[in-house]
């Protein structure tokens, strides 16, 4: 019979629910607001990179002030955060300021970052069995958020006289949510205690620790996820609406269904990952992110954008999940913070470069050409699982 999930998974996926709600609402307005104040039609999806950035940016400080302070403080402290970045963002718009909606996508970000180990505390709480069910309980708070944020955009975009304000104060608002649910969290008054001390042994340099095939698998899929979801999805409201001039309701719906794409899997995948392996689930993913390229430059109607950026978000899912159940299998529990930060710091910093380079690619090359750099990536992590499970193969073979 399957084992319950601890209390706080379920704390942690209520609160992915309201804190990711913010990520969508910036997804959604930050490139066409970008568009109507920046000083540059090149810099226009600027603010949502600025928020990517702020997320590798703040990665390594985060779990530096989670061994020190645990994961709870840090947790709250980071929706504060996310509710100042909301306030920040409507004062911008209302004073039509680009620098500091900028600004207030870098804070957004460094929330992001605090985010971004809901993960990692998840598969603390469980049994190592039962790590890649964690993660998919935790990445459905994510579904809800799906159709929170960008439902929350659209109704705040002329709740107030100035457009868009009232959308950031909903930010607020859901951040502080988040804050609030997160008060609940159970702090682990030893962050090893499910672990015998003595069996922990030392900890190894990073060096060492990235002596292994299988780490690079774990931390190339959720880079090149990550990077070629950003890269594409900073681009596509950007292109929708202001070169083929479609609707917003019609961008909303293709983000919407992006997102729930993004966290709708985690329903299954958690049990397709324990039932087929990481491996299979990658390589489903790869698959996913070729068909999205395909898709996407067969044409421009709103349904070649709708599918290809659920393929797109798919693709994530299934590479996400797999990185983040592969990692901790590659170090002992005493070296997590450090590896989970060096993951993290490169996970985000390729996700930010892509982001920051997505207006330039699309205002000078055009979108085709956006679509076509993904392929190169996509051969990248198949050359990787290649490697690791020949690998794998040549030490079974001999240890036979």
């Amino acid at each position: 019979m399957e084992m319950k999930m601890p209390f706080n998974v379920w704390v942690l996926t209520l609160a992915q629910a309201f804190a990711m709600s913010a990520a969508p609402m910036m997804m959604l307005l930050g490139g066409i607001i970008g568009a109507e104040i920046a000083p540059s039609p090149i810099l226009a999806t600027l603010p949502i990179a600025s928020m990517v950035v702020g997320v590798a940016i703040f990665i390594l400080p985060v779990t530096q002030l989670m061994r020190r302070f645990g994961r709870k403080k840090v947790f709250i402290g980071g929706s504060v955060v996310a509710g100042v970045a909301g306030l920040v963002a409507a004062y911008a718009v209302q004073e039509q300021s680009f620098e500091l909606f900028c600004f207030s996508g870098i804070l957004l970000g460094s929330a992001g970052a605090v985010i971004q180990q809901y993960r990692f505390a998840a598969m603390e709480s469980v049994a190592p069995e039962l790590g890649a069910k964690a993660t998919s309980r935790v990445l459905l708070g994510g579904l809800v958020a799906a159709f929170l944020g960008p439902e929350l955009a659209v109704l705040g975009g002329d709740l107030i006289e100035i457009p868009y304000v009232g959308a950031f104060l909903f930010l607020t608002m859901v951040s502080l949510l988040a804050g609030l649910t997160l008060c609940f969290y159970r702090e682990d008054s030893s962050a090893l205690s499910r672990v015998n001390i003595e069996a922990l042994g030392d900890i190894r340099p990073l060096k060492s620790i990235l002596n292994q095939e299988q780490i690079w698998v774990a931390i190339a899929g959720a880079m090149i996820g990550f990077a070629m979801m950003s890269f594409v999805m900073t681009a596509t409201p950007l292109h929708m609406h202001h070169i083929e001039h479609h609707s917003l309701a019609d961008i909303k719906w293709v983000i919407q269904s992006h997102i729930i794409a993004m966290y709708l899997p985690s329903l299954f995948t958690g049990y397709l990952v324990a039932k087929f392996g990481v491996s299979k689930m990658m390589l489903a993913g790869m698959l996913a992110y070729f068909v999205t390229v395909v898709t996407a430059l067969m044409g421009h109607d709103v349904f070649n954008y709708w599918a290809a950026l659920v393929l797109l978000g798919l693709g994530w899912n299934l590479l996400f999940v797999g990185g983040t159940v592969l990692l901790p299998r590659c170090y002992r529990p005493n070296e997590r913070f450090k590896v989970q930060a060096f993951n993290d710091t490169l996970v985000f910093g390729s996700q930010a470069i892509a982001s920051l380079s997505a207006g330039w690619v699309i205002h000078q090359l055009g979108w085709q050409v956006l679509l076509i750099i993904c392929i190169p990536f996509i051969g990248i992590q198949l050359i990787l699982i290649s490697w690791w499970k020949l690998n794998q193969s040549k030490l079974l073979y001999h240890s036979e």
